[in-house]
């Protein structure tokens, strides 16, 4: 009797495991997903999206594959946007600020001097702030994943140190295809150009601009040292990168198909943030013996570009809408009441 109820639980336990794999493999089909991206291979970019990939590969049994197309071989963020949109490609991750022209609420994360740090930008992105403005996405044609971190953006040129705000007057500064920023720096006193990042070497290189503005990792992986002298630490805005698939495509997904990319990019976000993270110092001191001039801006000078920026946040705060902005305002202040305790 013993021997034949083993028996039984066998077979019974062989069933479900093949019950469980028929519904898997049913489940889940044979996927090229195509994933652009701006940055070249050995960026930070490249590396979570190769994690990413692996992730895919791992949950899926092998039977998804994600192609990572680097160095902006599919175009702009903003032309990967459109691309998605119209279901002719499938993945991707760039900047929040290209989105805000798609989904207006993105633009807070363009608010200068928002975060102060990167722990705050994790609650709020990963929280329920960041799922409202991330699901605002669905209804344009597109998903929202994760985010992941570009970083603090800082300012490089090629004409003179940037000391002092009165720096800034003149230099002719490439900033994203995005109102804010144009709006920020231009109220700053820079003379800011729009441009895809897919132009902007040889733009500095041919002085079409004098300067740019990024975080460190992306000034290093992209060369910039080449053809920029000056490095400001300014840590005016925290960018925030965001990864995207069509909803044409998500929608013909099965649920377990949407699992495994969930669950992909949550792994692909940690691993980002942490790489980006540890990358950051280090990219400073290669920039340092790459034989860029490297100042950091005086706190007295942040305060006054804050001062003078008061006019942009609010146009920031009328636009995304009050609700939000104030939701995220009560939020942070809720997380700085206990550090300043500390």
């Amino acid at each position: 009797m013993k021997l034949s109820r083993v028996l039984s639980a066998l077979i019974l336990g062989g069933v479900c495991t093949f019950t469980a794999t028929s519904v898997l493999a049913q489940d889940i089909k044979q996927r090229i997903v195509r994933f652009g991206y701006g940055l070249n291979e050995q960026s930070n970019q490249g590396r979570a999206v190769k994690v990413f990939a692996d992730e895919v590969a791992k949950l899926s049994g092998g039977r998804m594959q994600v192609r990572g197309i680097g160095a902006a071989a599919l175009g702009s963020d903003v032309q990967m946007q459109q691309a998605l949109i119209g279901g002719a490609q499938e993945m991707m991750v760039g900047s929040t600020a290209t989105l805000v022209g798609i989904v207006k609420e993105m633009g807070l994360w363009d608010t200068p001097f928002l975060f102060f740090n990167a722990d705050e930008a994790d609650a709020i992105l990963d929280g329920p702030i960041g799922k409202k403005v991330m699901d605002k996405l669905e209804e344009k044609g597109l998903v929202g994943l994760v985010y992941w971190e570009n970083g603090f953006r800082n300012l490089t040129n090629s004409q003179r140190r940037i000391d002092r705000l009165e720096d800034l007057n003149g230099i002719k500064l490439r900033v994203m295809q995005n109102n804010t920023y144009l709006d920020a720096f231009r109220t700053l006193g820079a003379n800011a150009v729009p441009m895809p990042f897919s132009e902007l070497f040889v733009a500095l290189e041919t002085k079409a601009v004098d300067g740019q503005e990024n975080p460190f990792n992306t000034i290093l992986s992209s060369k910039f040292y080449e053809v920029q002298k000056f490095l400001t630490v300014s840590g005016h805005v925290y960018s925030p990168w965001i990864v995207l698939v069509s909803k044409k495509y998500w929608d013909g997904l099965s649920n377990a198909e949407k699992d495994v990319l969930r669950k992909a990019a949550v792994a692909s976000r940690d691993f980002e943030r942490k790489d980006t993270r540890a990358e950051a110092a280090k990219a400073l001191e290669e920039l340092r013996a790459k034989g860029m001039d490297i100042r950091f801006l005086p706190i007295a000078e942040k305060e006054r570009m804050r001062n003078m920026l008061t006019k942009v946040n609010a146009n920031i705060a009328s636009q995304v809408g009050m609700d939000l902005w104030n939701e995220t305002q009560a939020a942070l202040e809720k997380i700085r009441v206990p550090s300043a305790k500390k």
